[in-house]
């Protein structure tokens, strides 16, 4: 009979932990500041724009 406590109790202690992390992530950790929080723009984080070669290959797949 006590056999059968393991099994049974495995997805309620795998449920504890997975709350109890939650918890401590949102208790313990440390929150990031607000001018952490708000990036910068990079460069490297806006779009590309199209070249001049880019441009004319594009043109070209299009008139086919």
């Amino acid at each position: 009979m006590y056999v059968l406590i393991v099994p049974a109790s495995v997805p309620f202690v795998l449920l504890a932990t997975v709350m109890g992390l939650s918890w401590w992530e949102d208790h313990i950790l440390p929150t990031p500041r607000a001018e952490q929080a708000e990036a910068p723009v990079t460069p490297a984080a806006q779009p590309l724009e199209l070249t001049g070669a880019e441009t004319a290959l594009t043109t070209e797949d299009a008139g086919r």
